[in-house]
């Protein structure tokens, strides 16, 4: 199975032009964080969108977005923040502290983090990357200048929008919109990807399970596995599950 990539981060110009950063592999959204295992965010699929210009959530009527906001500088963020509440979101938190994101993620479970680096030092845009990597939420970063290099950081990071010196009221409402979309992106690819690499071991369970009834019972492969698949029917299970059962006992019995 052939699983398309996604496109990387969205990037806004001087001139007010979107465009999207390269394609790349995605980070595993699934990663467990090693150094705060408390804080990891695998909360199951948060799943905000944008509709009609306001910041809704699915399955929650008409509730806006809960946006954590994290900026070091008051004026910028106070832009950052009217622009949310202009989109319709319901509630804008602040955050000042990026050694601490990830803890502030776990503690008000946003639908959105907005992360306002300004002129950001290089840790600062490892941490921001390897927080995406953990947060399982739509991120939106913002600086005033870039590294060529960033770009396919925030790419492989997840990132949903990656703005350089875009920091402007009137984008916040298609920043939102664009880091939404990527996320659901994202996810579905990932979602995809699992389920070719579920159905790639479950052909190895039965290719093995067929192997054992091949060699026991001395069937044909096609008898090998209409045998399978009718004990699996009779016992109403999963032809995989079946198969791994025969599996196991055989290792049992030898």
């Amino acid at each position: 199975m052939r699983v398309p990539r996604v496109a990387g981060p969205v990037r806004l110009d001087r001139a007010n032009g979107v465009t999207l950063g390269g394609a790349g592999e995605p980070a595993d959204a699934q990663r467990l964080c090693a150094r705060a295992p408390e804080a990891c965010l695998d909360r199951g699929p948060m799943r905000p969108r944008i509709r009609h210009g306001h910041c809704t959530r699915i399955g929650m009527g008409e509730r806006g977005l809960r946006v954590l906001l994290m900026s070091r500088e008051e004026s910028r963020a106070s832009i950052l923040e009217e622009g949310l509440r202009e989109t319709g979101c319901a509630e804008v938190v602040r955050a000042r502290e990026m050694r601490s994101l990830l803890r502030r993620i776990a503690d008000e479970n946003p639908d959105v983090v907005f992360v306002d680096l300004g002129a950001p030092l290089r840790e600062e845009l490892e941490q921001t990357f390897e927080v995406s990597r953990h947060a399982r939420r739509p991120i939106a970063v913002f600086v005033d200048h870039s590294v060529p290099e960033a770009i396919p950081a925030a790419v492989q990071a997840g990132i949903g929008a990656y703005v350089i010196d875009g920091l402007r009221k009137e984008r916040v409402s298609a920043i939102l919109a664009l880091a939404v979309s990527r996320f659901h992106a994202l996810n579905k690819l990932l979602e995809e990807l699992q389920r070719a690499r579920q159905a790639l071991e479950e052909r190895k369970v039965v290719e093995r399970a067929k192997g054992i009834l091949m060699k026991d019972r001395a069937l044909t492969e096609e008898q090998a596995y209409a045998l399978l698949r009718k004990t699996a029917m009779n016992a109403n299970r999963r032809l995989a599950d079946v198969a791994q059962s025969l599996i196991t006992a055989a290792g049992l019995l030898r």
